[in-house]
């Protein structure tokens, strides 16, 4: 765990180290995995316990990136694993280095065991969840051998609920154009700024055309950065949005995309010299499991919950689910640490996950 955190798996550093110390502790009961590495330091890694037995198997998904330290002050180095009070302080410690520490420890302690598996155990740890679900899409489109699977269990950060489902993401980017000239003559060109300023009059009352789910609610928008302007003395050209809508399960993000662009077919036929346009950032799709399917019972029976959940953050399970088994995500520490300063978990909560781990592949698999 703590060397994982000491990896510093950012999105610049990359996922290698992590993932060589993952492959390092599997060795360490025989296992082998396999890492999957491009771009010099992006990696994931893949291992396989393989069985005799027919029952479908199981996929654990973790991600091995984590979002940069900040520029807020922490108490602790960010990467440097402090241990204090019961607690692992570092940048990834929740979200969700203590989750893949988890699971490996359950791995190990059950191949160490002897025990006899009657189904297949599959373990991935992923790059690139924080940016662009890189690893998830990378693995899905090309998994190589894989068992029938029974469900995938997802370690994110839960606190030791059972959640089935979570918004999704669509990230877009509308950028203005317009016409560079001199200040002291700005009749001469195209302010991309104050037709922007008309893109955002219209977003102000526009509401993305879904039904609230019963469980997430509504759909939401949020326009959180804005870029335009080279100069003070330069009429600027160009103006840039970017939006970060948090989707629904079954709707359709083109539809959103064809708002913006009939929004903006609209300002055009009242302003000849408006020209905008709307690109894709990045989309995750929504998930939601059916929480009466026999694995959801099952799993829940094995943890001891009653209930499931609904979150809205999103993680890399949409992209999982195309291997046509349903998944969960339930994993050690809490949400609200997640991407803040002096992000910790407590020790006791990843020999509870371990513990968790190890009973729900013991039921499913043996």
């Amino acid at each position: 765990m703590k060397e994982l955190i000491e990896a510093e798996s950012t999105p610049e550093k990359g996922e290698l180290a992590a993932a060589e110390i993952i492959s390092a502790e599997l060795r360490r009961s025989g296992i082998d995995s396999r890492i999957d590495s491009w771009d010099s330091a992006r990696a994931n890694i893949v291992a396989h316990v393989k069985s005799t037995g027919s029952r479908a198997g199981l996929l654990f998904a973790c991600h091995l990136d984590v979002v940069g330290p900040g520029e807020a002050a922490w108490k602790n180095p960010p990467f440097g694993a402090v241990e204090s009070d019961g607690r692992i302080y570092g940048r990834g410690s929740v979200d969700m280095k203590g989750g893949t520490a988890a699971i490996v420890a359950a791995i190990r302690r059950i191949v160490d065991s002897g025990a006899k598996l009657q189904g297949d155990l599959v373990l991935l740890a992923c790059a690139g969840e924080e940016t662009d679900s890189c690893g998830a899409i990378r693995f899905a489109c090309d998994h190589g051998e894989m068992p029938e699977l029974a469900g995938v269990i997802v370690p994110e950060p839960t606190d030791f609920v059972v959640v089935t489902a979570h918004r999704g993401m669509l990230w877009l980017e509308a950028t203005t154009k317009g016409k560079a000239a001199h200040s002291s003559a700005p009749q001469l060109g195209v302010n991309a700024i104050n037709s922007m300023r008309l893109i955002l009059n219209e977003l102000e009352s526009y509401e993305v055309p879904v039904e609230p789910h019963e469980l997430l609610g509504k759909c939401s928008m949020s326009i959180n950065t804005i870029t335009g302007g080279k100069a003070l003395n330069v009429v600027p050209d160009k103006c840039s949005i970017k939006v970060d809508i948090r989707t629904l399960p079954g709707q359709n993000n083109l539809d959103v995309v064809a708002d913006f662009e009939r929004i903006f077919a609209g300002l055009k036929s009242r302003n000849p010299q408006f020209d905008a346009e709307v690109s894709v950032l990045r989309e995750m799709h929504a998930l939601e499991t059916d929480c009466g399917c026999d694995f959801v019972k099952d799993f829940c029976s094995c943890v001891g919950a009653n209930e499931t959940k609904a979150v809205g953050f999103t993680t890399d399970a949409p992209h999982l689910v195309s291997l046509g088994a349903p998944a969960v995500i339930f994993g050690p520490g809490k949400p609200t640490l997640c991407h803040k300063p002096d992000e910790y978990i407590d020790v006791a909560d990843l020999d509870k996950a371990a513990e968790y781990y190890r009973q729900v592949i013991m039921s499913f698999l043996t």
